[in-house]
């Protein structure tokens, strides 16, 4: 479904709130404070593959009810297999494993939202308020692990949405996957923005002394403030921090993802972040410039109009001038950091930066020798 950006802002006179109204797609315009409070996006549009799009407004009849606020529904998804596998050429893992469809932390740039509309849901707030659990993945991987001829690599967690969002608190669906990757001495790589991987500890520690696990914190920004309206409900600046620490204290290797880098509102943290990081035991490090696929653009400039609406053009064409004049290119090799002059510069200093620190002097790899198989369906035990 094409998505519509009205006025990319022609009337700057009308303030910001006009310009926030400006932001309207085919599916309707934004959802009113009462009911999104909490939550990241601020638009709701229909899924692209929908046949009919919806809208509501007020027919002047003042017939129009109130709607209840966005709450966060959990439905359980029976896939048939849960590990993923990708032939990216741009990055670095061939399988990963989402225990959840759809993510409570509700980062507004999320790259993973339209994803949703796979579902007959809305990457706006559906994403982040209609979500899918998946109990039967440690079950399914077991079944995975013990196929004939399984070749172990390390499987990334948290890839596309957080293992550890607040409704694994309840579910505990990624604490049992770990215990089926512990078992089997199989390796993973995790991603995540939360402050309940320290939960996770005891597994990960076991695991990270036979060189079968690490963690990377996504830290975006220090600043309370931007972390509050740009991922409202993930753990703040600070506690991931502190779980940075703690994991390299128990010796789990923990590193620091600067993801996503928004020029013209976070890229000037840069070389903080990496020192913070770096203060707390990190020795590796990354980042990845602002991806803007699909309903993700119109939901990202919605957000960027109410929070911070004097900086959206210069926002906007610094985005721009990375991704060859267009909101986003998904082309392999550039999406993850971009093209021209703006993109390299900051990878040149977040290079400058993480040298001077002494920052990705070595790569962990992770070991694969240590894998053990389980037993397939049906397969015989042994008598002995």
């Amino acid at each position: 479904m094409e998505q519509i950006v009205r006025a990319d802002i022609a009337a700057y006179s009308d303030g910001g709130s006009a310009m926030a109204n400006a932001i309207i797609d085919e599916a309707g315009v934004r959802v009113g404070d009462d009911r999104r409070r909490g939550r990241g996006a601020g638009i709701n549009p229909t899924g692209r593959f929908e046949p009919l799009t919806r809208h509501v407004f007020d027919d002047g009849w003042e017939t129009l009810e109130e709607l209840p606020p966005f709450k966060t529904e959990v439905q359980v998804e029976k896939p048939r297999t849960i590990i993923t596998r990708n032939a990216s050429p741009d990055i670095s893992f061939d399988r990963s494993i989402n225990p959840y469809r759809g993510c409570e932390h509700g980062c507004v740039y999320c790259f993973a939202r339209p994803t949703h509309s796979y579902m007959g849901l809305s990457p706006g707030l559906d994403f982040e308020s209609k979500l899918f659990a998946k109990p039967d993945a440690p079950r399914l991987l077991e079944k995975e692990l013990a196929k004939t001829g399984y070749e172990p690599r390390t499987i990334a967690i948290g890839t596309n949405t957080d293992p550890y969002q607040p409704i694994e608190k309840k579910w505990r669906i990624m604490r049992e996957i770990l215990e089926v990757l512990d078992a089997h001495n199989h390796p993973v790589g995790i991603v995540t923005k939360s402050a309940l991987v320290m939960r996770d500890i005891d597994i990960l520690s076991r695991m990270a002394e036979r060189g079968l696990a690490k963690v990377a914190l996504s830290v975006t920004t220090l600043d309370r403030r931007l972390a509050r309206t740009m991922e409202p409900r993930a753990a703040t600046p600070t506690r991931r921090l502190e779980a940075m620490r703690a994991l390299n204290e128990a010796g789990i290797p923990a590193s620091v993802m600067i993801g996503p880098v928004i020029p013209g509102l976070n890229d000037s943290e840069i070389e903080r972040i990496l020192e913070s990081a770096h203060a707390v035991g990190a020795k590796e490090a990354g980042y990845v410039i602002l991806r803007l696929p699909l309903e993700v653009s119109p939901i990202f400039k919605d957000w960027l109009l109410r929070h911070y609406p004097d900086r959206y053009r210069h926002v906007m064409s610094l985005v721009r001038s990375m991704r060859g004049g267009k909101d986003y290119d998904s082309e392999w090799g550039k999406r993850m950091k971009g093209t021209g002059p703006y993109a390299w510069q900051i990878g040149r200093r977040f290079e400058i930066a993480a040298r001077r620190i002494g920052l990705n002097a070595e790569r962990r790899k992770l070991r694969t020798d240590l894998f053990k198989a389980g037993k397939g369906e049906g397969e015989q035990l042994s008598l002995l």
